[in-house]
């Protein structure tokens, strides 16, 4: 049995831009993926700390060093500029791999610019059995 966990995440990002006009998705730096160890056309979700508004799209990297974050499409109906987002991705772990799991988490501060990047722990106290 497989159970999900968070594999990276960009915390705290401000949306740069939300274009209805685009097919969808949500275009990021290509330096916050790096640091999170995101994938383009991975699934993710964002999660607007601004509104409470949450969505699932992919990923479309951006230029490098521009701070892009950019919600497209219908999706852009819930993100609006300036809005505060945390982009999260996921995984799913075998019981056994669970102890070694290590997401990244990218602390992002003015203009979306990579402030701290650090690893977690995943906290148990027992790997359940199934």
């Amino acid at each position: 049995m497989k159970l999900p966990f968070m594999y990276g995440k960009v915390h705290r990002a401000v949306v740069t831009a939300a274009d209805l006009d685009y097919e969808g998705s949500l275009t990021l730096d290509q330096n916050l993926m790096d640091a999170a160890g995101l994938f383009p056309n991975q699934r993710i979700e964002v999660l607007n700390i601004t509104n409470g508004n949450r969505l699932a799209t992919y990923l479309i990297p951006g230029e490098r060093g521009k701070g892009d974050c950019c919600v497209n499409g219908a999706a852009a109906h819930l993100c609006t500029t300036g809005d505060r987002v945390i982009v999260v991705a996921y995984c799913e772990l075998e019981p056994h791999e669970i102890a070694n799991h290590r997401p990244k988490v990218v602390l992002v501060g003015k203009h979306n610019s990579i402030y701290q990047v650090k690893s977690v722990e995943t906290p148990h106290t027992k790997i359940p059995s199934f």
